[in-house]
C-alpha cells in the first residue's frame, strides 16, 4: 500500500527533482484540506511508481509556503523534474487531480 511523502524543507528538493511529484499545500485546521485528504491518499495509491504524491503542512513548512508563493490553500502544484509545471488552488475532484497526473507522466 503506497502512501503519500510527508515533506519538510529537508526533503522537498531532493523528492521533486526527479519524475513527477504532486505536492498538496494544506494545514490541520483547512476543512478543504481535509476534506481532500483521502483523494491524496487514494492518488498516492493509484500512482505507486508512475508519480510521487506528497504533502506539505503549511503550519509547521512556512518557509516552504513562502517559496512557492502559496496564499491559500489547500494548493496543489505539479512538479516534472524539479520544475512547478501545474497548479490547482482550492477542493477539486479525483479525476481532476488524476488528469493532471497522467499528462504528465
Amino acid at each position: 500500500m503506497a502512501k503519500y511523502v510527508e515533506l519538510t524543507s529537508e526533503n522537498f528538493d531532493a523528492t521533486v527533482k526527479e519524475g513527477v511529484t504532486m505536492v498538496d499545500f494544506w494545514a490541520p485546521w483547512c476543512g478543504p484540506c481535509r476534506m481532500i485528504a483521502p483523494v491524496v491518499e487514494e492518488l498516492a495509491e493509484d500512482f505507486d511508481g508512475k508519480a510521487t504524491i506528497a504533502k506539505v503542512n503549511t503550519d509547521e513548512q512556512q518557509e516552504l509556503a513562502v517559496k512557492y508563493g502559496i496564499r491559500s490553500i489547500p494548493a496543489i502544484l505539479f512538479f516534472k523534474d524539479g520544475e512547478v509545471v501545474d497548479q490547482m488552488v482550492g477542493a477539486a475532484s479525483k479525476d481532476a487531480f488524476a488528469e493532471k497526473l497522467n499528462a504528465l507522466v
